[in-house]
């Protein structure tokens, strides 16, 4: 459907009730601002799928309600770190280790056995429960139990590991190589 003078109206007609709801829902009037004008180019660059004699106002208010929502999730996601304090206090591996020792794993992974490898990945790095592993794998619980246990066995004696301790700091392989899986 083409823009035409009559629609183009109406949508302008409808900007003060969607800064309102906008500023509603943000509690920021330069959010709510920048919420009605992401609308409006939304709503502007889908103009075809609006149904002439459908409610404007009430499509244009959804385009609206869908980005705050998409906007929320992606900034619940986010932290506040203004002046950098928080990203200090991060800290992360040197990635060549890191590299090197999952390099190693995947090699060691590579010579189990596959009914044993193929339990231990849906049990330690999955997640799956036994009953679960059991039941992809279409054999007893007591069976995916004692092939986890093989596998993480043989996996410590072949990267000469004592613990999970011994092997980087990913949680998966953790999982994997100590049981916590």
């Amino acid at each position: 459907m083409p823009l035409t003078d009559s629609l183009r109206d109406d949508i302008l007609a409808a900007v003060p009730s969607l800064r309102a709801f906008a500023i509603s829902l943000s509690g920021n009037a330069d959010r709510a601002d920048d919420l009605v004008q992401e609308t409006l180019l939304r709503a502007l660059a889908n103009i075809d799928s609006f149904q002439p004699g459908s409610n404007l106002p009430a499509w244009l208010f959804t385009i609206l309600r869908n980005l705050f929502r998409s906007d929320y999730r992606k900034r619940r996601r986010e932290v506040e770190d203004a002046d950098g304090s928080y990203a200090k206090t991060l800290k992360s591996q040197p990635g060549q280790t890191a590299h090197l020792e999952f390099e190693e794993f995947r090699a060691a992974l590579d010579k189990l056995p596959q009914d044993q490898r193929e339990a231990l990945i849906l049990v330690g790095a999955s997640g799956f429960s036994y009953e679960d592993a059991a039941a992809i794998c279409g054999c007893a619980v007591g069976t995916i139990k004692s092939r986890v246990n093989r596998a993480r066995s043989k996996l410590s004696a072949l990267l000469y590991v004592d613990g999970a301790e011994d092997f980087g700091p990913d949680d998966t392989v953790r999982a994997v190589i100590g049981g916590n899986g």
